[in-house]
């Protein structure tokens, strides 16, 4: 496999800050396992992100941690379409997205391909589609290409902006 320049994921702050993961040291890691938790339920959601990293690594034989950050920064969206009414009309705006909100639709649109797939262990469905997203396929990457194909179909709508 061709090798690949190092990506170091951006972590875009929120209003308060977070402590970085153990394992990586890492505050997206830390964000991801926030927004995977379900019921307040952290040790749950970080031994399901851990197991889902360990697959990736024995699957891809790479950095599991690295795999993870190029498949966020593959699944964030650089433009969206809002709705803007121009008199009696409503029309589809694309607009740049900032940076903390492309950070949580990836996130998002990650988690949940993950929770559609029923029947498996969450690890092995993330692993999946944090593989998949790493080569810029499966369901979060569809989204995303579904809302930049919405943006550049109203392309002639920007001037609302």
């Amino acid at each position: 496999m061709a090798e690949r320049e190092p990506v170091e994921a951006e972590y875009v702050p929120t209003h308060r800050d977070i402590d970085a993961d153990p394992r990586f040291d890492s505050k997206l890691a830390t964000k991801f396992i926030n927004c995977l938790m379900l019921d307040g339920k952290k040790s749950v959601a970080t031994r399901v992100f851990y197991d889902a990293l360990d697959l990736i690594e024995k699957r891809l034989k790479e950095d599991p941690y690295h795999v993870f950050a190029v498949a966020m920064e593959n699944a964030k969206p650089h433009i969206e379409v809002r709705s803007k009414r121009v008199g009696g009309a409503t029309y589809q705006v694309p607009t740049p997205v900032n940076p903390k909100r492309r950070q949580a639709l990836g996130i998002r649109w990650i988690l949940e391909a993950v929770r559609g797939k029923k029947g498996r262990a969450t690890s092995n469905s993330l692993a999946d589609e944090l593989i998949a997203a790493y080569k810029r396929e499966g369901a979060a990457m569809t989204k995303r290409e579904n809302v930049h194909r919405m943006a550049e179909a109203n392309k002639a709508f920007s001037h609302f902006a």
